[in-house]
């Protein structure tokens, strides 16, 4: 139980489409959310021991949200929503060493017609900070996306936009890595070389990147560390 909602288990049978997952709970299949677009055909195997949190159905169509299961030992948390949760509350109680002397955290702010994830503001200006959710990692590489994803790769153009014309004096691109077995990180170019090709645009104008392993701890997210990015890793190259 924890104060979102109570956990249950139960084994992944098929998933319909992106958000919509068949579980069987006491041999009896039901559908449940699946709060996370990416393919994680890793992942979800039929037959596995899936972790589901229990929602109020009254006003949804599903009564459990599927949000993570053990890949090889590791608790992989796959509720592509909770990094955000994860980064706004470290950033409110200042937990982060790479962000100092800010006065404010907006969340969702307004920009190039459309939104970042957070905004610090401080004397020193603005700093951008778009949150990247990441569950693939392959032999100890984190890797990003899954799927493929126009507009991952916007955000990255805006972020260095908002460098170029001076809005911001800091752009990052943050992934959280939602396990804890990650030691590197590389861009998916043969998912998305879109994407790639805009993170390393992005990084040749100026915008941050900075990966991070977190544990699942309650069903919560907790720090592990920063870790080292290589992005042209998979140019040429097929997973």
């Amino acid at each position: 139980m924890t104060a979102d909602g109570e956990i249950v288990s139960g084994r992944f049978v098929s998933r319909p489409n992106r958000f919509l997952g068949v579980v069987e709970i006491d041999k009896e299949e039901i559908q449940v959310y699946v709060p996370n677009p990416g393919r994680m055909h890793e992942l979800l195997i039929p037959g596995k021991k899936v972790y589901l949190r229990k929602r109020d159905a009254s006003q949804r169509k599903t009564a459990y949200d599927m949000i993570g299961l053990k890949y090889a030992g590791v608790m992989v948390s796959i509720d592509a929503n909770l990094p955000n949760r994860f980064v706004k509350q470290s950033l409110l109680d200042r937990k982060f060493e790479w962000f100092q002397g800010y006065d404010s955290v907006t969340p969702e702010p307004q920009a190039y017609e459309g939104r970042f994830d957070f905004k610090l503001e401080s004397k020193s200006g603005l700093t951008y900070i778009e949150v990247k959710s990441c569950t693939l990692v392959v032999e100890g590489r984190a890797i990003f996306p899954d799927a493929p994803t126009e507009r991952g790769a916007r955000h990255l153009r805006h972020l260095a936009d908002s460098l170029d014309d001076g809005t911001a004096q800091r752009a990052l691109a943050m992934f959280v890595i939602q396990r804890p077995d990650a030691k590197v990180f590389s861009p998916n170019d043969p998912t998305d070389p879109k994407f790639g090709e805009a993170l390393r645009e992005a990084h040749a104008r100026g915008v941050e990147i900075l990966p991070i392993t977190t544990r699942v701890v309650n069903w919560h997210l907790e720090l592990v560390s920063a870790i080292p990015f290589e992005l042209s890793h998979f140019i040429g190259e097929s997973l």
